[in-house]
């Protein structure tokens, strides 16, 4: 698959089946990380194909997405905002200034309200697996349109991610801040090749992974489980940048938010942590069901022999 149209010929024409599988799809695009998802576990309402800045992903983050809601049968280019968390930037006002949301223009979207609506096509799929797009005037799009449209919102998040790069201040400058959301990343998207995996589940809704970055009232849970067999919560925290005293606490009041809200007396806390330090090995005796996991990065190189 070498251009937009066909990846989406075939995106659109695989939505309409119970096919999760992403294999087959390019994993960059336009010099952009491309991710696709159908669903995991059961097929999603709303599938979609997100274009990523490196530092950025689907799940915290902005980058234009498409966006496939099945029911209303129409595709979106949007100026996408992740919903799992909230990344520290966004798209520029005067990009998105005049722009219609998409809770305003679809009625009730079961997600992603809050991304811009950038383009939108009608969608008409045939038996044969001709798909035909077609905008608000009903006329077929060519090719060359749809191309042109993704190239310009593509463009304008490259230069946009060019200035964020260079501002010392910038998240994106801040390889603390890196690492730490890429463990969390990496834990969610290994899960299975985790110790976490031999003992407990992450969560789904709709098909989609709502484990991470779980939102209670009172803040969100960084990875939310559940035990395999007798399916109490599992609440993971993970000891980014800052004391031991902060995670722990942290810990508890989510655990406490868990055993209430959800009525979950058997509730388990997990810290994953870079390193075992005298302050946490105290905090973590008075606190019930809690268990520490230290992470280690890797880096390894390999000659390559032609």
């Amino acid at each position: 698959m070498n251009n937009i149209k066909e990846i989406l010929d075939k995106f659109l024409t695989q939505s309409k089946t119970d096919n999760l599988k992403i294999s087959y799809y390019p994993k960059d695009f336009l010099d952009l990380k491309m991710k696709v998802s159908f669903g995991q576990g059961m097929p999603a309402r709303i599938p979609w194909i997100s274009f990523l800045a490196p530092e950025m992903q689907t799940s915290n983050g902005f980058y234009p997405v498409y966006l496939y809601y099945k029911n209303e049968n129409k595709l979106i280019l949007a100026y996408g905002v992740s919903e799992t968390s909230e990344f520290e930037t966004s798209w520029p006002t005067d990009i998105i200034s005049g722009k219609i949301k998409i809770s305003d223009f679809i009625n009730n979207p079961p997600r992603y309200g809050d991304s811009f609506v950038f383009k939108s096509y009608f969608i008409k799929i045939e038996q044969e697996g001709r798909v035909f797009f077609s905008d608000e005037n009903k006329n077929e799009t060519s090719k060359e349109t749809i191309e042109k449209d993704l190239l310009e919102i593509v463009n304008n998040y490259k230069k946009i991610v060019s200035i964020e790069v260079k501002k010392e201040d910038s998240v994106f400058n801040q390889g603390l801040f890196y690492m730490e959301k890429q463990l969390e990343d990496f834990i969610i998207e290994n899960w299975n090749l985790t110790e976490f995996s031999k003992k407990y589940e992450l969560i789904y809704e709709d098909g989609e992974i709502i484990s991470q970055q779980f939102r209670t009232d009172i803040g969100r849970i960084d990875i939310l489980a559940k035990d395999k067999i007798n399916k109490n919560y599992v609440v993971i925290e993970l000891k980014k940048n800052q004391t031991s005293d902060d995670t722990a606490g942290q810990l508890l009041r989510y655990m406490s938010w868990i055993k209430e809200k959800k009525e979950d007396n058997n509730v388990v806390g997990i810290i994953v942590a870079g390193s075992f330090d005298e302050k946490l090995n105290y905090a973590i005796k008075m606190i019930p069901n809690c268990e520490v996991f230290l992470y280690q990065v890797d880096f390894k190189l390999k000659e390559f022999k032609k």
